[in-house]
């Protein structure tokens, strides 16, 4: 008689101390859990020799990478159930090594361990990346992040992003609203730090980390600015130059592939910066800020939209999401809200503006996995199954992180304040209702 699903449930909540809130399906056909409840599909044993070898979410990471675990049901809810069993444990959890010095634990684990089958560690999958988690943030280092990451494919992009090709959160209207599109909140969003930036024609703007070059597009386009847009990545660079040449915009836009520490063809009456900030790092952070002030002109501003997350209690505990440096944003980084004013002020910028738009990044993230899913065998094909499985869950984990408020995300302007102290700022820059 099939029995591996209970047998592993049972294993697993002695283990973790807490029952599953998931139902589990086994690679012999056995179910075991609550009923109605989301399914973790577990194919085969070499998914439980993953999680042995690395337990936590980069064991669970690899499976699912790898095709050995799946889920079935709401993707959202099951995330969102296991989420106090993986990422929330916190700081009273048992650790590993004080949760084998109960003999039921460790023959809980000695259970598991027979169930798994032989005992070889299963290799990653091809999509992890391998090398030193240093976080070394070099020139050379940085590239090679960001090439992992965006050189998978325009055209993969192209059905997770939709047409805008903008993959930062997008400005949703009020939640009432009904009918807002992912391409229209996209160029809302666009519009809103154009305006934030005080855009004009004949002005002189730099785009940091511009992607596939919607903002420099639309900066030049819709405000008649001049626009530089640099980027590491020679796929999106080829991409935003076509698009660039398209819109028979080639005198006013210039995409180059250079690493913000390289320009030196300031100054700048505007910079945006628009979810690029999350790969600098803690160490180069305050040289980006100072960068950025050098090249801006007296009176210039600085937009910076970026991820931020909790603060630690103790900051230098803090440690780069597993699965997300493995096989996401190589070396990314994000830090709280406070830090990255701190560092700004530090560089010589007056902020004056932050705005949360956290909900913002879950509506955007949602549409993003809703687009890849109705094309989900084209971006498989694009891909590889193990990187459009990536992309799923990185996109419904996070979305899941913004609606909590575990993360967020802020629009952060700035002006390089000239010596008279006159900022060009209105006295009242936002309504609110």
């Amino acid at each position: 008689m099939p029995h591996a699903a209970p047998r592993l449930k049972s294993l697993v909540e002695q283990l973790l101390g807490t029952p599953l809130p998931v139902r589990i399906r086994a690679w012999d056909g056995s179910q075991a859990g609550p009923p109605g409840a989301p399914t973790l599909v577990v194919r085969n044993r070499r998914a439980v020799r993953r999680l042995l070898w690395k337990p936590g979410e980069l064991g669970l990471a690899r499976a699912w990478v790898a095709g050995d675990l799946d889920i079935e049901g709401d993707l959202y809810a099951a995330l969102d159930l296991m989420a106090g069993l993986v990422w929330e444990r916190g700081e009273d959890a048992r650790t590993l090594t004080q949760a084998l010095r109960d003999p039921e634990v460790r023959a809980a684990a000695r259970g598991l361990f027979a169930l798994a089958g032989p005992p070889l560690p299963p290799a990653p999958p091809r999509e992890e990346v391998r090398r030193p988690r240093r976080h070394l943030h070099t020139k050379r280092s940085d590239k090679r992040a960001i090439s992992h990451h965006y050189d998978v494919g325009n055209d993969f992009y192209e059905i997770v992003l939709g047409p805008s090709m903008v993959y930062s959160c997008a400005y949703w209207p009020a939640p009432e609203s009904e009918g807002g599109t992912l391409e229209t909140a996209q160029r809302d969003k666009l519009e809103l730090i154009s305006r934030k930036l005080d855009l004009k024609p004949g002005r002189r703007l730099l785009d940091v980390g511009c992607g596939w070059g919607s903002m420099a597009i639309h900066a030049a386009r819709e405000h008649g600015v001049r626009v530089v847009g640099i980027t590491l990545s020679q796929e999106q660079a080829a991409y935003a130059r076509k698009r660039v040449a398209d819109e028979g915009l080639t005198d006013r836009v210039e995409i180059r592939v250079q690493d913000y520490r390289d320009v030196t063809d300031g100054p700048y009456d505007a910079i945006s910066s628009i979810g690029m900030a999350e790969h600098v790092g803690a160490d180069r952070y305050l040289e980006y800020a100072t960068d950025l002030h050098h090249l801006l002109k007296p009176g210039g501003r600085l937009l910076n939209h970026q991820i931020a997350r909790r603060p630690e209690r103790d900051e230098s505990a803090y440690q780069v999401d597993e699965f997300i440096d493995a096989y996401v944003f190589p070396d990314g980084e994000l830090a709280p809200v406070g830090t990255t004013v701190t560092q700004l002020e530090r560089a010589g910028f007056e902020v004056r503006d932050v705005e949360s738009i956290r909900e913002h990044y879950a509506l955007t993230l949602r549409r993003w996995v809703a687009n890849l899913e109705a094309d989900w065998a084209r971006a498989v094909r694009l891909t590889s199954p193990g990187r459009a499985r990536v992309w799923r869950l990185y996109m419904a984990a996070s979305a899941l992180a913004f609606e909590r408020s575990r993360i967020g995300v802020n629009q952060v302007l700035a002006i390089r304040t000239p010596e008279s102290g006159d900022s060009g700022m209105p006295l009242r820059s936002r309504t609110w209702n």
